[in-house]
């Protein structure tokens, strides 16, 4: 819980300037509406049982239909831009923190950047008109992509050890969440007793909404090699709804649904109070 000080930073600190943190703030705001959007599509099917995609894509669908639509999704594209640039900063030059500088961190950041260039790059893609490529079905991405994998000598064993990536992470996810580490990132000293409040509460279930869905991306892929089956590949639509059909019922889908839009709000914390 601690507020990351001069002689925690990372070399990248010291060289990151404010248009930099600008951006990853940006980006933070645009992640929390799209979960925003896609916990509130995932709300719907989980009272409703519409057929309406509870993913990226639907949420894409969805902001392009109202009022100045393609202005919000050029304004969301530039934000995951940012997100983007940050997560590259941080896989180059460190990240803030004692550990800022560690291979591990790194190579996590490498990651992220790579997810939210692929995003703001879905996202810009529908903006100028391709309407196919930013609300694309996540369903079909992953079972195309799972099929393809499977093709490849021994894509087997490539999906499950990607699956069980994605499993562990979820895992990894929801349990950080509960432990609340994701104070260790905050200017937690400098929050009031509400503002942590808030935080606390969307912290912890947002994430670990957010950690379920990604354990339920894993569990499907591991499936899908075991069976060597892509159909079995889920993407966070099918995720989602899988969820209705657990002994919970869709109390659980409503519960992962509503920590879905908690985390889209927590994410709008981090944009204000994260130590970048």
């Amino acid at each position: 819980m601690t507020a990351a000080g001069p002689e925690g930073a990372g070399t990248g600190r010291a060289i990151r300037g404010g248009a930099l943190r600008t951006a990853a703030r940006a980006g933070f705001t645009a992640r929390g509406v799209l979960y925003l959007l896609v916990g509130a599509l995932a709300v719907r099917v989980g009272l409703t049982g519409t057929r309406a995609q509870a993913d990226r894509g639907g949420a894409v669908a969805h902001v392009a239909d109202t009022p100045f639509g393609a202005v919000l999704l050029w304004a969301l594209g530039a934000g995951l831009v940012g997100m983007a640039a940050w997560r590259l900063s941080e896989a180059v030059f460190g990240a803030a923190g004692p550990d800022g500088d560690k291979a591990h961190r790194r190579a996590l950041s490498a990651a992220r950047c790579v997810f939210y260039a692929a995003s703001a790059f879905l996202v810009l893609s529908f903006a100028a008109g391709a309407r196919g490529s930013g609300a694309g079905s996540t369903d079909r991405q992953s079972r195309d992509l799972t099929g393809r994998l499977l093709g490849l000598p021994g894509g087997r064993w490539w999906v499950g050890a990607v699956a069980v990536g994605v499993l562990v992470a979820g895992v990894w996810m929801a349990g950080g969440a509960v432990l609340r580490k994701y104070r260790d990132h905050l200017a937690w000293g400098r929050l009031t007793a509400r503002q942590r409040r808030f935080m606390d509460v969307t912290g912890m279930a947002g994430g670990t909404g957010r950690g379920i869905v990604l354990a339920a991306l894993g569990f499907s892929g591991v499936r899908a090699a075991a069976e060597f089956d892509p159909s079995e590949a889920k993407g966070v639509d099918d995720a989602l709804r899988s969820l209705a059909q657990t002994p919970a019922g869709p109390w659980l889908l409503l519960a992962v649904a509503a920590g879905l839009v908690l985390f889209g709000l927590f994410s709008f914390g981090q944009a204000k109070w994260r130590e970048l």
